[in-house]
């Protein structure tokens, strides 16, 4: 996906980024044989119609006008295209650069060759860089995109970083921050820059992505969206220079309103379960009661703890708790979370509950905090953790106690106030005496038990030395 790309193909409903790409690879394939005539010095190159330009190694250029009639002019540059045998099979380029542009002629012919010539030098890989057509993007930062593309999978030319400036009239600048400051506070964002558009994407962030807005917007989407699959967002100090002719398309009160609209939509993403930092976001929550509850829950499950150093952590999600243990090992089933929390703990893994992939006896504790009301009842993720659980070892085991009127009441409410939360996941309802029967069925010796507001219990299990079970 390019920043651009949606925002210059706006059809009448939301379609995942990889088919617009794939159709726009299919048309620059299908028109690759058609000569730009126009495109020749002095004569300049008149874009009245919606366009891509596909620039190639050997530099040829080509037109695909499309049939909308739109006045949104894109331009597609790539390098080193794969080549097959034939000279129009450009099917998995590696460096795609996208430029929407509107009647932007006079800046595309100094932005084209600048850009050329600045990814000619460059190794190439799987990446998607998205400029801007009025000269505010200056080619040579793709050197810098291309330095640092290993630190994250999205690159943002930053203006507001420490290192950033932009040269924008007050009124301009004004606007932005005010833009981006509320972004970033609604929605409790690490970023200070997500209205840029110079970009550089990792083609696997973009696959299989859905966007809604249709607008500038579609920027903030993007970046939200990306970050709630786990993906790595890295800001650049960058020199925003002011544009080399012609006037800005922005229409004030069209995109303020569109801009609204796609804050209550991803304040909504951001605060539901489908956002890789939800657990994590939740122990610093501004809602008291949510903080309330992830810290005493926090505390609680630690200080059940005797070792800390060969540690099971089922479910763990983007929760502090696999993150203050460093040499635990965290298990869940989703990968975006996981990817979330990959460069903030090194032991990770990706399984199911019900069937570990660990020895027998490997763990002197294992956690299974909020899991198991989230899955069907199920035998095996009782005897999976008997299993990995070492003789002696300790079982620290969490979930809702439903026989306990305050937690319907909680759990009702929590369903209105934040809908997109856990609480519509919670298929299977266990009791104290249900989780207590468990328990000694399997044979632990149960040694603690306590509360989070009065109505999630926590259970601390002992599983008998070997002595004790002869």
């Amino acid at each position: 996906m390019t920043g651009g790309a949606p925002g210059s193909v706006r059809p009448s409903r939301a379609i995942p980024f990889s088919s617009t790409c794939m159709i726009l690879m299919k048309r620059l394939r299908i028109y690759g044989k058609l000569a730009l005539k126009s495109w020749m010095p002095g004569q300049g190159l008149s874009l009245k119609r919606a366009a891509w330009i596909w620039l190639s190694e050997s530099g040829t250029t080509s037109l695909d006008s499309s049939p909308s009639g739109r006045r949104l002019d894109g331009v597609s540059g790539a390098d080193r295209p794969v080549q097959t045998g034939t000279n129009d099979s450009r099917e998995h380029p590696d460096l795609a650069v996208v430029i929407p542009a509107w009647n932007e002629r006079e800046n595309i012919e100094l932005l084209l060759p600048a850009l050329k010539e600045m990814i000619a030098d460059l190794g190439l890989t799987a990446e998607i860089v998205v400029a801007d057509a009025d000269l505010s993007h200056r080619p040579v930062f793709l050197e810098e995109f291309w330095r640092r593309r290993d630190e994250a999978e999205v690159l943002i030319a930053s203006r507001y970083v420490p290192g950033g400036r932009a040269d924008m009239s007050r009124f301009r600048r004004l606007l932005s921050h005010i833009l981006n400051r509320t972004y970033s506070r609604v929605l409790s964002f690490p970023l200070r820059d997500l209205s840029s558009g110079f970009r550089m994407y990792h083609r696997d962030v973009l696959l299989g992505l859905t966007l809604v807005a249709r607008d500038f917007d579609v920027l903030e989407e993007i970046l939200i969206r990306v970050h709630a699959e786990g993906w790595r967002i890295l800001e650049i100090p960058f020199h925003y220079m002011s544009r080399g002719s012609g006037r800005s398309h922005v229409r004030l009160f069209k995109f303020g309103w569109a801009f609204t609209k796609t804050l209550v939509r991803m304040w909504k993403l951001r605060n539901s379960v489908a956002a890789a930092d939800y657990d994590h976001r939740a122990f610093d929550s501004p809602i008291w009661l949510q903080r309330y509850w992830q810290r005493t829950r926090h505390r609680i499950v630690l200080g059940f703890l005797e070792d800390r150093k060969s540690v099971l952590d089922i479910g763990c999600g983007s929760s502090r708790i696999i993150q203050d243990l460093p040499d635990a090992v965290g298990l869940d089933i989703l990968q975006h979370k996981l990817r979330w929390l990959k460069p903030r703990h090194r032991l990770l893994v990706r399984a199911s509950c019900n069937r570990l992939p660990f020895r027998t006896g490997s763990f002197a504790a294992v956690i299974n905090s909020e899991v198991i009301e989230h899955v069907p009842d199920c035998h095996d993720i009782w005897s999976e953790m008997w299993r990995v659980l070492r003789p002696g070892g300790i079982l620290v085991v969490g979930t809702p106690d439903y026989n306990r009127w305050l937690w319907w009441v909680l759990e009702w409410i929590y369903g209105k106030v934040l809908f997109g939360a856990y609480a519509h996941e919670h298929i299977t309802h266990f009791t104290r005496e249900e989780v207590a029967r468990r328990l000694r069925a399997i044979g632990y010796e149960i040694l603690d038990c306590r509360y989070v507001g009065f109505c999630e219990m926590i259970f601390k299990a002992k599983k008998p030395p070997p002595a004790a079970t002869r």
